[in-house]
């Protein structure tokens, strides 16, 4: 008997789950495409490690249990799998062809509706893929400014640039790996101290989950034109799910640059930066950004019936609606319960997590209880909630009263100490992601402004 949303007897049967695995082990390294989606992340032993098919908020894995998912593939998924708008678009366009030998008429049709909706949009490049454009900033950055030096703030991809400051940094010359520094969010200390005349761009993620304090962002902003610094913006999370135009339209910050990829196609794969024209138009001699892929037809139908229905319903706004009803309903469980002091829901409505303090033990243990517990009862969950439009009441309430017969299973597995016991498989592990705490100082021998 497959696993439904419910509060089933058992934990999902993931044999089927288990066996692609030991195929994968054997010729992929790793087994994952995508670090978050990957068998770290989750239970081992009771999470499943593939999933078949999605409609809506749900999914299924290929063992066939369902599950309200709260991932929405890592984040793309903004108005629901297979939703029937979109679907409709890709399916249109695919009669007409995928990829062509000459510019499509949807770069233009797709430009000028980005260009009516995002603030700093005078000019707008569409590629493929986060990284891609990252790198496509700072490079045009480093081009418009002269300069070579990166300060960044986030998780930006895996270009060289970026990974060169973290953990994970094999492979990239000595000499790339100095030209990257890194700063703290929210301390305008570390950036001051961090910027000098070398630097060519600060970038960073407007928000993560944390909010901006003592006006950061303008901060920054200052800090940046002072120096001859450009700043972007890497909207990946925040871009079309915080509002429409993203963080800048929200906080009403114009940033120099701005690079967007998640939701605003809903799961289609296509990225965006926008930004000055006059920063923007080295590309057309002096910056090379080009890739066969920018233009394929498919991602912008996609694009377009995404941000045209965000428009039409007001998307971001029940994104936030409903966020909020988790976020609140959560922590209030949590302090009912007498457990707030170790475990609450943070972040702005549209995105938040879910977080648990070392008072009460290994916070990936405690995370792993409750994962454990909630996908036994059909949610697949990582932490986060991530809301997708096609969230509903029903799947909400549910999540709900799934918290309320999970939370006291922590509490007491924590005044036991038997949390490590009750797993039935192994722990999740840390997740790849730096946002402080890095080499912030800059090299002895550039002079400061």
């Amino acid at each position: 008997m497959k696993n439904k949303v419910a509060f089933n007897e058992n934990y999902p049967d993931i044999s089927h789950s288990d066996e692609l695995y030991a195929r994968a082990t054997k010729i992929m390294h790793p087994v994952s495409q995508t670090l978050a989606k990957g068998p770290g992340q989750y239970v081992k032993g009771v999470a499943p490690k593939y999933l078949k098919r999605a409609k809506d908020a749900h999914v299924w894995d290929v063992d066939g249990n369902e599950y309200i998912d709260y991932n929405m593939g890592i984040g793309p998924i903004s108005l629901g799998y297979c939703y029937d708008k979109v679907d409709q678009a890709i399916i249109a366009q695919l009669k007409d062809g995928i990829t062509f030998s000459l510019i499509h008429e949807m770069e233009v049709q797709l430009a000028e509706l980005v260009h009516s909706i995002i603030p700093n949009a005078e000019s707008i490049r569409i590629s493929k893929t986060g990284a891609d454009v990252c790198s496509a900033a700072v490079r045009v950055a480093r081009a418009f400014t002269g300069r070579k030096k990166v300060l960044c703030c986030g998780y930006h991809g895996w270009h060289d640039w970026y990974i060169s400051v973290t953990s994970r940094n094999m492979g990239i010359p000595e000499e790339t790996r100095e030209l990257t520094n890194t700063f703290d969010y929210n301390n305008i200390e570390s950036v001051v101290e961090s910027i000098d005349s070398d630097t060519a761009c600060v970038i960073l993620e407007p928000f993560v989950f944390e909010a901006p304090k003592d006006n950061f962002l303008q901060k920054l902003q200052q800090v940046c034109k002072e120096n001859g610094t450009l700043l972007i913006f890497d909207e990946m999370w925040s871009g079309f799910r915080i509002a429409l135009g993203g963080a800048q339209e929200y906080f009403g910050i114009t940033p120099d640059l701005a690079v967007y990829s998640k939701a605003f196609a809903n799961g289609m794969p296509i990225s965006l930066l926008t930004g000055r024209k006059d920063v923007m138009q080295l590309f057309e001699k002096d910056v090379f950004f080009f890739t066969t892929f920018g233009g394929e037809a498919l991602s912008m139908a996609a694009a377009i019936a995404t941000i045209t229905e965000m428009k039409e319903k007001n998307v971001q706004k029940e994104l936030d609606r409903k966020g909020k009803i988790l976020k609140d309903g959560y922590n209030k469980l949590a302090e009912e319960l007498g457990i707030s002091t170790y475990t609450k829901c943070s972040g702005y409505n549209c995105r938040t997590i879910i977080t648990f303090d070392a008072s009460a033990g290994d916070p990936l243990l405690l995370k792993s209880l409750v994962q454990q517990e909630m996908i036994k009862r059909g949610i697949l969950w990582g932490g986060f909630h991530n809301m997708c439009f096609s969230h509903t009441e029903e799947d909400i309430n549910y999540t709900l009263k799934a918290y309320a017969d999970v939370l006291p299973i922590l509490k007491k597995a924590v005044e036991e100490n038997k949390v490590k016991e009750l797993l039935k498989g192994e722990p999740v592990e840390a997740v790849f992601r730096k946002v402080n705490n890095f080499n912030m100082k800059p090299k002895a021998t550039l002079s400061k402004v």
